[in-house]
């Protein structure tokens, strides 16, 4: 039997603006999963699937979703680094793919659907010059359109970049080295759902019109998975029954809980005194029941309090009276106070503190060889600067054990260094590695955007000759959909950000916005609303960034007395072999002499020396020596050169390091010497000599050291000796009597 009879494989095309195309195809691969596809676009291919469990295990009231994006080696032709040769865990730069994937997906699930769902989209194979993850939230929406799983969607994610001006959709490698902006889009055929990406301070208007446009090319990836549903008969999806409501017990906690709740509310107290307070509201109502009553009404009586009552109260509070849980206006940022060099020992230290959130923020200054290594799938390389961000339970006052780096703490990290990049220098620009810590002391807000303003003064405070101060904002939205009332909110608190329809991160300098964060978890965000939110967040950044340059407003002229110091020189490409030596023994050797570190890097066909070291003494010996490896012995130079050899006929003395040259007897003093053992020179001295000729052939060196000395009075300087030819015997030339005429024969 033919293969293509053993499946039934449908394929939907994609045509972009430029003509390239994106094939979806399911039927063929992985067909036991509840749903499965195939993308392609050109020989990039991601397997997306989709399995649910039939019920919600008991007990679970939210949507618990997992999502996987994985990079297979094999898809380009390599092999994993590391002892074992196969994938490991999740790296850092897949995380943040499923995070994009998870954050366009999660609010589209039905809210009563609890049901665990795990989504996993694979690279199995990679152009080189293709992006897969603008690829990856296509894959994994499309595995979901093709499986009877209750879902809102479709949705589908693109890459926008700005090349030369012009908006571009899904760029390659190569062509993102000339953007000016980077953002990923996620939404619906509807709405915008999810924007994260990095720009050079380019405007409000400029970023606006990135997501309109994106938002055109997603509109036509979600019609064909549409078309896609229907031709397989997808579009109905399964029933499920995962929520038992007592709607009485909800209208009686609505009706006499409510104006308690709303007087907690606008009371403006504090994030823990006010969540006392509800807490104790709504354990007062359930104290009328008895225990086994409460086994079955608890769970109930907490879902209806916190969502008809305690979110509704606060929604209702903004858009009735303007006013928020901390008593502010809505474009009010929280008070803020800043100091820098907390940490006497650090290379930088700053703290940063908006309201009831803070962050102890480090940064440490190292060599090359501290340089992040990047061996992933596509991407090799190194990164000169790297930003964490630690995320303790105590910052919030939970009491738990931290349990190793979570995937939301990688995802805030990378905004804030996404946030600080443009700014930082690097290469030659700057020697050093740079390493920002952020750890988050306290937290009711956005800490991302809190790191990002302490890393800012921490660079300053470590003397990094950051290019411009950048500063962040987190803003919320509340909105009414029966009324169309909307609030947009400046520097939201957590209970905002959770209670709220949107979370939207914007950091900048005062010149435009380097990078972005935005979650929506309402249908219909208008652009009237999209742009009010985007001017509000400028405005809030600006204050922010004035309250920041009070503490410094420029980096340090010098680092501190005791950073490690790096001095960086440019040499000739063809003398790398020379510094490096036979081996690594020059360079081992100069390191271990010295007590510095020293590493070469070829760019643009020349080779960049670090020289590393603790003090000035060892970071001059180091360079004088690269130095010497490097220069070219110039005619009518004096040096200083060491003798390193005595021959009859003269010296060889080391000018330079490893460029020895013929000091000649009759060159060492006007009077004239039969023997070197007359001239009392011995290896190892030190002797003062002039560069005076250098053999065009074979680049031999020749010294004169009596050019140095006064001449004596009277002196005349011979006229070099003519050589006279050599007298010819009969017969000719003594060299050429061979080739005379051959005697006769006896």
């Amino acid at each position: 039997m033919e293969a293509n009879k053993l499946y039934n494989a449908v394929q939907k095309t994609i045509t972009l603006a430029d003509g390239r195309e994106i094939m979806i195809e399911t039927g063929k691969l992985a067909k036991q999963a509840d749903g499965s596809v195939v993308v392609r676009m050109g020989d990039t291919m991601l397997l997306g699937t989709v399995v649910a469990a039939k019920d919600a295990k008991e007990g679970t009231d939210f949507m618990p979703l997992q999502v996987e994006y994985k990079e297979k080696y094999a898809s380009c032709g390599r092999f994993p680094g590391g002892f074992m040769k196969r994938e490991g865990k999740a790296g850092d730069s897949e995380i943040l793919v499923a995070r994009l994937i998870d954050r366009a997906l999660r609010p589209l699930f039905p809210a009563d659907y609890h049901a665990e769902v795990f989504v996993t989209v694979n690279l199995i194979s990679a152009e080189k010059d293709i992006q897969p993850d603008a690829l990856a939230g296509l894959a994994a929406s499309a595995a979901l359109a093709v499986s009877d799983i209750p879902f809102g969607g479709p949705i589908s994610e693109v890459r926008v970049a700005r090349i030369g001006g012009e908006y571009v959709i899904n760029p390659g490698f190569e062509a993102m080295k000339s953007a000016d902006l980077d953002i990923m889009v996620g939404g619906t055929i509807d709405n915008i759902l999810m924007v994260e990406g990095e720009m050079n301070e380019v405007s409000e208007e400029v970023m606006l019109g990135a997501i309109m446009f994106a938002h055109e090319e997603i509109k036509k990836h979600c019609a064909v998975q549409i078309e896609l549903m229907k031709e397989l008969g997808k579009d109905v999806k399964r029933e499920y029954c995962h929520e038992t409501n007592d709607e009485e017990l909800r209208q009686t906690i609505i009706t006499e809980l409510y104006d308690k709740a709303y007087a907690i509310a606008t009371s403006g107290t504090m994030k823990h005194e006010r969540a006392e307070a509800f807490d104790a509201l709504e354990a007062e109502f359930a104290s009328r029941f008895t225990e086994e009553e409460l086994e079955e009404k608890a769970p109930l009586i907490h879902k209806y309090f916190h969502d008809d009552v305690q979110k509704k109260a606060m929604r209702n509070m903004i858009l009735d009276e303007g006013k928020r849980l901390d008593g502010r206006r809505t474009d009010e940022i929280r008070p803020i106070w800043c100091e820098i060099d907390y940490l006497p020992c650090a290379h930088g230290s700053a703290i940063f503190t908006r309201g009831e959130t803070q962050s102890l923020t480090t940064v440490t200054l190292g060599t090359k060889l501290d340089e992040k290594q990047k061996d992933e799938v596509l991407v090799q390389g190194s990164e000169q600067f790297v930003l964490h961000y630690n995320f303790p339970p105590f910052s919030t006052g939970e009491a738990r054990p931290a349990r190793g780096l979570s995937r939301r703490e990688i995802g805030h990290g990378h905004l804030a260094w996404r946030a600080l990049k443009p700014m930082v220098p690097v290469g030659e620009e700057n020697p050093y590695a740079v390493r920002v810590v952020s750890d988050i002391l306290e937290s009711n807000g956005s800490s991302s955007m809190a790191t990002v303003c302490a890393g800012t003064l921490a660079l300053m405070d470590a003397g990094v000759k950051l290019r411009k101060p950048v500063s962040g904002i987190a803003m919320g939205l509340i909105s009414d959909s029966a009324t169309g009332r909307w609030a947009v909110l400046s520097d939201i608190l957590g209970d905002e950000d959770h209670l709220g329809d949107m979370d939207f991160k914007v950091t900048g300098t005062r010149d435009g916005i380097t990078a972005t964060q935005m979650d929506i978890k309402v249908d219909g965000l208008s652009y009237e609303v999209l742009a009010k939110a985007l001017e509000q967040a400028r405005q809030g950044r600006l204050h922010i960034l004035n309250k920041m340059v009070e503490t410094i407003s420029e980096p340090r002229e010098d680092y501190k007395p005791f950073v490690p110091r790096i001095v960086q020189i440019a040499i000739p490409q063809e003398f790398i072999g020379a510094v490096i030596g036979p081996g690594g023994k020059v360079i081992q050797e100069i390191q271990k002499t010295t007590g510095t570190t020293i590493t070469i890097t070829e760019v643009d066909e020349k080779g960049i020396v670090d020289i590393f070291g603790q003090n000035k003494e060892s970071l001059d010996a180091a360079l004088a020596r690269v130095k010497g490896i490097v220069a070219v012995p110039e005619i009518g130079e004096t040096y200083n050169g060491k003798i390193r050899s005595i021959v009859d006929f003269g010296a060889f003395v080391e000018i330079l390091p490893g460029k020895d040259a013929l000091l000649h007897i009759s060159e060492i003093d006007y009077k004239r010497f039969e023997t070197m053992e007359e001239t009392g020179l011995k290896e190892g001295d030190m002797i003062e000599v002039k560069l005076i000729a250098k053999d065009a052939k074979t680049g031999k060196l020749k010294l004169s050291r009596k050019a140095l000395l006064p001449q004596p009075e009277g002196w005349v300087e011979r006229e070099p000796r003519e050589r006279k030819p050599r007298e010819q015997k009969d017969g000719g030339d003594k060299r050429n009597n061979h080739r005379g005429p051959r005697r006769e024969q006896r």
